[in-house]
């Protein structure tokens, strides 16, 4: 699976004879071939595809790229000569870049080594990649299924004296365990009062009964991510733990309700914090109702207040809201969902009624 069509197709319209891709992900989302870091380089012209790399990746780019010629760099003959030669070989004026991805000292680099000129043109990945195909969302699904499996096998592992840190060193195992290439990002596992911390660090806080425990976690599959979260109790439950936990859910249901193509984020977002609002927990919500998903675990489009732009059909964003009162406990739910004309498909199976351990 790559993309070198796609962008070469969109080099027109913008004005751009070629689009210079270093960021490890544009890279692969180009190329379908991953490498850490700045290890590599695609270039896409608009008759021609390129792809760059040493010899620690030669033998592997060849077997996984295809539709773009495979050059590779040596000492003396690095990244940006090996740009520069197709540069001068195709008679390329203006070289789109990464200018959101690309270090300050890498652009300076890039430009006093090419004769051309080197435009910002993040946006021209960004646009491409909101709109997800048959290939990529297959792979996501593949990626939430993993994360479900996973999810069924630590919930038995749920219960008081057992600590947050050894629920995410779990959750990782099992997720590589069931087929992931990696992790989408470190495991949040938090409990009662650290629930609160909705990007908290997992601790050697013990579980304990009578209190939640949330679990924000995804594996990447085929390079695409996965992003689930799910709250559970121990034990039991007060009135107020229900409370919260029921209007996360009915915020969420809201939310996911109002999704569709041509509807803002701003407006998905405003569906579900309006049930919050009302419940009396507003201030207690504050991050956006959900963010794009794809070869990275935050991408175009968003579904939040800052967002006043319609989300188009086959973009696949996370519907996550959440309630958290400082220092006593915090609740939130996650799901990813694909965006279609009359509506939206969820593509996380897991159930999300309140589940007592």
């Amino acid at each position: 699976m790559n993309h070198f069509t796609q962008i070469a197709q969109a080099l027109e319209a913008r004005g751009l004879d070629a689009m210079l891709l270093t960021g490890e992900a544009n890279r692969f989302y180009a190329s379908g071939f991953h490498s850490a870091g700045t290890d590599g380089v695609a270039l896409v012209t608009r008759s021609h595809h390129y792809y760059f790399t040493d010899a620690r990746y030669t033998e592997a780019v060849g077997r996984c790229v295809r539709d773009a010629e495979l050059r590779e760099s040596k000492p003396g003959r690095g990244y940006t000569v090996l740009v520069q030669e197709v540069v001068s070989q195709e008679n390329l004026h203006r070289v789109g870049f990464e200018d959101a991805y690309m270090t300050v000292q890498d652009c300076a680099r890039y430009r006093k080594a090419l004769s051309c000129e080197l435009v910002p043109a993040t946006d021209l990945l960004t646009d491409l990649r909101r709109v997800k195909d048959a290939e990529e969302l297959d792979s996501m699904v593949q990626a939430q299924r993993i994360a479900e499996r996973a999810l069924e096998e630590i919930l038995p592992e749920i219960r008081p004296g057992v600590t947050e840190r050894e629920l995410a060193a779990k959750l990782q195992y099992l997720m590589l365990h069931f087929g992931a290439e990696d992790k989408s990002f470190d495991p949040i596992v938090v409990s009662g009062p650290n629930g609160s911390l909705p990007h908290g660090v997992p601790s050697s806080r013990e579980i304990r009964s009578g209190e939640f425990v949330t679990m924000d976690f995804g594996c990447v599959y085929h390079g695409y991510c996965s992003d689930m979260t799910r709250t559970v109790a121990v034990g039991s439950v007060t009135d107020e733990m229900r409370t919260v936990y029921e209007t996360v859910l009915a915020a969420q249901k809201a939310g996911i309700a109002a999704a569709r193509a041509g509807v803002t984020g701003r407006e998905v977002d405003g569906a579900a914090r309006k049930v919050i609002q009302e419940a009396g927990y507003g201030p207690y919500f504050g991050h956006g109702f959900g963010h794009g998903v794809g070869v990275e675990i935050h991408e175009s489009p968003s579904a939040s207040s800052a967002n006043d732009q319609p989300l188009p059909e086959g973009a696949v964003i996370s519907a996550e809201p959440g309630i958290y009162l400082p220092g006593k406990l915090g609740v939130r739910i996650e799901d990813v969902i694909l965006i279609q004309p009359k509506g939206c498909k969820n593509l996380t199976l897991a159930p999300k009624d309140l589940l007592i351990l």
